[in-house]
């Protein structure tokens, strides 16, 4: 059997069912695409399992990947083990109702025996119970023979997940020898010892699970295998395990080599060197494809598996930032495979880099708060730290619960889970009560629901006046058949140019009139049953159910609205140009006033991009592209690269917005005809709102021309103000600047010599202190420099000296301690001595032994709170 490396079997697998006419697909990115039952994908059918339900169409009926795969359900096991991992590939070939079980059996042994040249005599394989068809196969179409085939249950080979599409397995084994054994002579697959190694699952979907339990014939029948690509090189390169395998071994000594350590010397320390060269992996390919670290969801696993990497890294005694180092090893052995890695290379660093940098800043403080609990309970003789304390680490210091438990657990203590669950409930009813409870109003049931057919039609993208008929008014949370003049109401009308919110962009307003009424429109929202709500006031008249009446929107807000919804298209295509192709879209707020643009980004931009993302986005809307709108079939407009937004639900029918070549989105919301009707478009600030978010806020249109116009009176204002002309106001402010620092040290200095001009009057006024000299003053109008250099003079003046001053300036009060290296020595501390002479003024302070500072706001205090340092000092030097 040749010696085959992990990249060598991945390129054999997929030449032999390209052999075998198999469409060959590039692996599906670790996000799930429409599939909310899945955090992160785990095997290699889970991303195409709308193929085998019916629901999409496969680009060709064999198929055939190897895809990547994170699994964090038994993460607490890698590095205890030298064979549980978090990312691993996965090696398959599908059959969507064309081959099955006789093609898929003789395929797997064509590949295993002739590809990989695995002795025949090392393999054992298994069915179903009572699959007759594929022992047969095995038997008499293969020629296996029948001592090697082993019939199990359904809990070993036989696939189902609830109701719906199921059907048996046959596994294939390798034969590891006896010496990895249990020394029984029936010993064979299916025993618990660690001889026979699983490595191929071939799944027959061939049956359908019914309610009452009973299995009836799918009219097309699939086959699904699954061969980790891992355990198929520990099996080609004879070692035990995946951590020996060849691209995992070169990750693995890499962090040997960083930490200085030897690997198989040490069980503790064997372990932080396996999770960590797992980790790296799991992390390099979250990231390339999009995930960034946050405290939720696929962001929280992302954080996760990277603050373990760092925490173990620290254990094994690596100094300083150490994550890229690895990530290079990855991209190395795994680049051309995933070209991904390679193409978002110094994206993916920078997101590792950030991460780590901002653990190092907690994970000490944690630690160290950590170790004051564990020590206090091994005092007490328990063996648990309170919820409250662990709480404390996760609120206050950031420190993460799995790091807390994992922590503990290294230790042999545990954590009180139960109570840190209640204070999170507590946080959250805390918070709720903070808000006011401003969620209350959310959970009322819409009256609507109580009408047959409350459904309205939305016809407002190309007219904002339509004829209509009144289905349903709603007035104080009742469906009432009239309302008149002054009444607070809902319409709710048959069909509406009125546009609900939604995507982000705010409803539109305006007015609905029938011969006899106005209705002013305050906001339009969706409602139940497919309702659109028109919220507003009865302005005159008298509105009643089934009213002939015509929609009248806003032409002017409208326009607005669509300028800057027009605007956020353009700036997502910009930022992914300037930023990089990990931006995406993480929620937007669409107004007539302006817009609101959050983006997945791990830093804050710089001026420059913020400079170049403007630009290009003026310039899309001086390009006077047409834009159009075209309802299609969800797949075709993927196929034209319109961007969807993750998470979002999409029906089979979608609109699709395109913008010259500018930009092509799904969309409903509302648009112009032309880019060039933004007018223009301006970033007013980028901030940050969570982990890896950043927020755009920016404004087009009109609102632009009345920005301009206040700079511009602004600037005619300062010019005024500087008796400059305009174009020469930044050279006037900085010679008027350079003027003032100018002034201000002239002022410093005059102070600096005014204070020493007392200083003998002042040191006359020192006392003796336990043999320690005490001098202290109270002054005013000084600067803290001033102050701080009067009590250095004041201090090099004196032998074995402690000075302690007082100042007031613009109504703040300051005072500054210093002590000479004599004083030091027989106890005086300046920054225990300032914080209770701050005290008695209504302060607080502290610094050093050798100098140190406070604030204090009462004034009348000031004299007592000097007269306090003799006190004071008296305690420190006895």
């Amino acid at each position: 059997m040749e010696k085959l490396g992990l990249n060598e079997i991945r390129r054999r697998f997929t030449e032999f069912f390209r052999t075998k006419d198999h469409y060959i697909a590039k692996s599906h990115s670790l996000i799930p695409s429409n599939d909310k039952s899945l955090l992160l994908i785990n095997s290699g059918m889970a991303p195409l399992k709308n193929y085998f339900s019916g629901v999409e169409t496969p680009p060709k009926k064999r198929m055939s990947t190897v895809q990547k795969c994170i699994r964090t359900g038994d993460i607490d096991n890698v590095g205890v083990t030298a064979r549980h991992a978090t990312f691993f590939e996965m090696m398959g070939n599908f059959s969507f109702g064309d081959y099955f079980k006789k093609e898929a059996i003789t395929w797997a042994w064509e590949f295993i025996t002739e590809w990989l040249e695995i002795p025949e005599d090392k393999v054992w394989v298994t069915v179903y119970e009572s699959d007759d068809e594929a022992y047969d196969l095995w038997k008499n179409m293969i020629g296996f023979p029948e001592e090697r085939i082993v019939r199990l249950g359904k809990e070993d080979n036989f696939w189902e997940i609830g109701l719906g599409p199921c059907g048996p397995c046959s596994e294939i084994y390798f034969d590891k020898g006896e010496k990895y054994g249990c020394g029984c002579e029936d010993c064979k697959p299916g025993c618990d010892c660690d001889r026979f190694l699983e490595f191929w699952n071939l799944v027959f979907t061939q049956f359908d699970k019914q309610e009452d339990g009973s299995y009836g014939d799918l009219e097309n029948k699939n086959i699904d295998t699954g061969m980790g690509l891992e355990r198929m090189a520990c099996i080609m390169q004879d070692v035990d395990n995946i951590f020996e395998v060849d691209t995992i071994q070169s990750v693995l000594k890499k962090v040997t080599e960083i930490a200085n350590i030897e690997y198989g010397k040490d069980s503790v320390t064997d372990k932080s060197v396996r999770i960590v060269t797992d980790h790296i992996r799991s992390v390099a390919f979250m990231i390339g494809d999009g995930i960034l670290p946050s405290n939720e969801g696929r962001g929280y696993v992302l954080r996760r598996l990277l603050r373990r990497a760092a925490r173990h890294g620290k254990l094994l005694g690596i100094e300083g930032p150490f994550l890229n180092q690895l990530l290079d090893i990855v991209i190395e052995t795994c680049g051309e495979a995933y070209p991904e890695l390679v193409e978002k290379e110094s994206y993916i660093r920078k997101v590792i880099g950030i991460e780590e940098e901002k653990f190092a800043e907690t994970l000490q403080q944690g630690l160290d708060i950590l170790h004051s609990y564990t020590e206090e309970v091994k005092k007490e003789g328990n063996n648990m730290i309170s919820g409250e304390q662990a709480f404390k680490l996760y609120d206050t210091y950031g420190f993460p619960l799995d790091l807390t438990k994992e922590i503990l657990m290294d230790e042999g203590l545990t954590l009180d889970e139960e109570g840190f669950t209640k204070e999170m409930q507590m946080q959250k009813e805390r918070a709720r009560a903070a808000r006011g409870n401003r969620e209350g109003d959310a959970w009322k049931e819409d009256p609507l629901t109580l009408l047959d057919d409350a459904k309205s039609k939305f016809d407002g993208y190309h007219d904002l006046e339509k004829n209509a008929k009144i289905k349903a008014i709603v007035l104080d949370d009742e469906v009432v058949e009239e309302i008149n003049e002054g009444d607070e109401a809902i319409l709710v009308l048959d069909e509406t140019t009125f546009y609900p919110n939604g995507g982000g962009q705010v409803g539109d307003k305006g007015q609905i009139v029938s011969d006899i009424g106005v209705f002013e429109v305050k906001d339009t929202v969706k409602g139940a049953g497919s309702s659109i709500k028109h919220i507003g006031t009865v302005a005159s008249g008298t509105f009643k159910n089934s009213d002939a009446v015509e929609t009248r929107v806003n032409k002017t807000l409208r326009m607005d609205a669509g300028r800057n919804h027009t605007a956020t298209h353009l700036l997502h295509k910009a930022l992914k140009l300037v930023l990089g192709e990990h931006v995406n879209q993480a929620g937007s707020l669409v107004e007539p006033e302006r817009l609101r643009f959050d983006i997945t980004h791990f830093e804050p931009m710089t001026k420059e991009e913020i400079a170049k993302v403007e630009r290009i986005v003026n310039e899309f809307i001086l390009d006077a592209s047409p834009i159009t709108a075209e309802v299609m079939n969800i797949n075709d407009a993927k196929k034209m690269g319109a961007m969807a937004l993750f998470g979002e639900k999409y029906g089979d029918e979608v609109r699709v917005v395109k913008m010259g070549d500018c930009s092509i989105e799904l969309c409903g919301g509302t648009h112009l005809n032309n880019t060039s009707e933004v007018g223009m478009f301006k970033i007013l600030s980028e901030s940050g709102v969570a982990a890896g978010v950043r927020r755009i806020e920016a404004i087009t249109g009109r609102a632009v021309y009345e920005y301009i116009l206040k700079k511009d009176n602004l600037i005619s204002e300062v010019a005024e103000l500087l008796k400059a002309r305009e174009d020469n106001i930044l050279n006037k402010a900085q010679t008027m600047v350079e003027e003032t620092k100018s002034l201000e040290k002239e002022l410093h200095d005059i102070k600096s010599k005014l204070s020493m001009q007392d200083a003998d009057s002042v040191l006359d006024s020192k006392v003796k202190v336990n043999g320690v000299n005490l001098v202290t003053n109270k002054y005013e109008g000084m600067d803290m420099d001033t102050l701080r250099e009067a009590a250095d003079a004041l201090r090099d003046k004196l032998e074995n000296g402690v000075v302690v001053l007082a100042n007031v300036c613009d109504g703040k009060i300051n005072f500054v301690a210093t002590a000479s290296k004599e004083a030091i020595s027989k106890g005086a501390h300046a920054g225990n001595l300032v914080r209770e002479v701050a005290k008695i003024a209504g302060g607080k302070g502290g610094g050093r032994p050798n100098m140190a500072q406070a604030g204090a706001s009462d004034e009348s205090k000031i004299d007592e709170a000097l007269a306090h340092a003799n006190e004071v000092l008296k305690s420190q030097v006895k």
